[in-house]
C-alpha cells in the first residue's frame, strides 16, 4: 500500500471514531484472545494456547482468536447498559480466497441501546454519509474523478436514502419464487434450485438450499451503485436476532412477518459491508441457540472451540438494543474505489 492510501485509511478510521464519539458512544478495547467463543456453525476460527513457564504445574491453556468482539462487548453491555463501539482486528479461518476475504481483517462493531434494527439502519446511513462528506473523502473523490473513474457516487444527494428490499422481495424478483411458500417443503426448494440451473447436493437442508440459491441467483443482483439494505431474513436461518420483524413488507402477510427475524445486511456495489440484528435478549432463546450451534460445530467444524454454556445468563435483564458488525476494509474499498481488499491493507497475510 502506498503512503497516500495509508493516509486515507487512517483518515477514514479516525472519522469513524469521530462519528461515534460525537454521539457519546463508549469506545471499547477488548481482548483479541478468548478462552471460549460464541458458536457459529457458518465459520471457522484460529486456535492457539497460553504456554506457562517451564516448571509450572499449570497445563497449557487453549485460547482462540476472536472472529468478532461480540463475546466481550455483550458482557460490558449486560453490566453497564450503554451505547458502545469498537474497531479491532478479527480472525476467520477457512475463508475462501478472493478479492473480498482476508483471514485477519478490521471490524467495526457498535451497539445502540433501546433501538431496533430499523433505527440502527438510520444510524448506519448517517455514518456512511458522514464519511462521504468529510474533507478527506472530498479529496479522494477529486483524485478519483481526475483519473476519470466514473463508477463512484460521492455526492450526498445521489446516495441518500439507501435502497431497501426485503429478502422475500429479492427472491421473488431475482429467483422467481415465493421463498416462504417454497421453504415449507424441501422438495419445492430443490425444484426451484433446479429451475435456476443449480444442482443441490443430496441431503441438503432448507437453510443450506436457501444459501445456495441466494449465493447463485440473488446476491449477484445486488450490485447497485448506491448502498442497499437487504431486510427481514427468514427465521429458519439461525442467528441471535429477534423473531417476528417489527415491520412488514407492503402487501406481505402477517404469517410471513412471523417467519422473519429483525435483521438486515448492507451491500454496496455487490459487496456485503455490514450485518445488523435487533439483538435477542431472551436468555432461554440464547441458551437454545448456543446449544444448537455448539452441537453443529462439534459435528462439522475443522477447528473446534470451547463454548461457555452459561453465557446465556448474561441476558437475564439484558437491555433492548441493536448491534451492527461492519467490515472496515470493505468499507474503505467502497469509499476509495478499490476492487480488491488487498488494495486497502498495509500487508497481505
Amino acid at each position: 500500500m502506498d503512503l497516500e492510501l495509508l493516509q486515507t485509511r487512517a483518515a477514514i478510521i479516525k472519522n469513524i471514531r469521530s462519528f461515534f464519539d460525537e454521539r457519546k458512544y463508549l469506545e471499547l478495547d477488548t481482548p483479541l484472545l478468548s478462552p471460549d467463543l460464541i458458536p457459529e456453525s457458518c465459520l471457522e476460527v484460529f486456535q492457539t494456547e497460553r504456554v506457562f513457564p517451564y516448571g509450572s504445574i499449570k497445563e497449557n491453556k487453549p485460547l482462540w482468536l476472536i472472529p468478532s468482539p461480540e463475546i466481550w462487548m455483550k458482557k460490558i453491555i449486560a453490566q453497564h447498559k450503554t451505547d458502545v463501539y469498537q474497531i479491532c482486528k478479527c480472525f476467520r479461518n477457512g475463508e475462501s480466497e478472493g478479492h473480498l476475504h482476508s483471514s485477519e481483517f478490521t471490524m467495526l462493531e457498535y451497539y445502540t441501546m433501546n433501538v431496533s434494527y430499523l433505527e440502527s439502519l438510520k444510524i448506519t446511513e448517517e455514518l456512511i454519509a458522514y464519511l462521504i462528506m468529510s474533507k478527506e473523502q472530498r479529496a479522494i473523490e477529486s483524485a478519483i474523478r481526475s483519473k476519470e473513474q466514473s463508477n463512484l457516487y460521492f455526492e450526498k444527494e445521489s446516495i441518500l436514502p439507501f435502497e431497501r428490499i426485503t429478502v422475500a422481495q429479492a427472491f421473488e424478483k431475482w429467483a422467481g419464487f415465493d421463498l416462504f411458500e417454497a421453504a415449507k417443503d424441501i422438495s419445492i426448494m430443490e425444484r426451484e434450485a433446479h429451475k435456476l440451473g443449480i444442482d443441490p447436493l443430496p441431503g441438503m437442508t432448507i437453510p443450506e438450499l436457501y444459501d445456495l440459491i441466494f449465493i447463485h441467483s440473488v446476491e449477484p443482483k445486488l450490485k447497485t451503485a448506491n448502498p442497499l439494505f437487504l431486510l427481514d431474513y427468514p427465521a429458519f436461518v439461525s442467528c441471535l436476532a429477534k423473531k417476528g420483524g417489527s415491520r412488514k413488507e407492503e402487501g406481505g402477510s402477517e404469517e410471513n412477518k412471523k417467519e422473519t427475524v429483525e435483521r438486515w445486511e448492507l451491500y454496496w456495489n455487490g459487496i456485503e459491508l455490514a450485518n445488523c440484528f435487533s439483538e435477542e435478549t431472551d436468555p432461554l432463546k440464547v441458551k437454545e441457540f448456543f446449544t444448537n450451534e455448539a452441537a453443529e460445530k462439534e459435528r462439522h467444524a475443522i477447528v473446534k472451540h470451547k463454548v461457555d454454556h452459561d453465557y446465556w445468563k448474561l441476558f437475564e435483564g439484558f437491555p433492548k438494543c441493536s448491534g451492527v458488525a461492519m467490515g472496515v476494509d470493505r468499507l474503505i474499498m467502497a469509499l476509495t474505489g478499490k476492487r480488491s481488499i488487498d488494495g486497502v491493507l498495509a500487508f497481505e497475510v
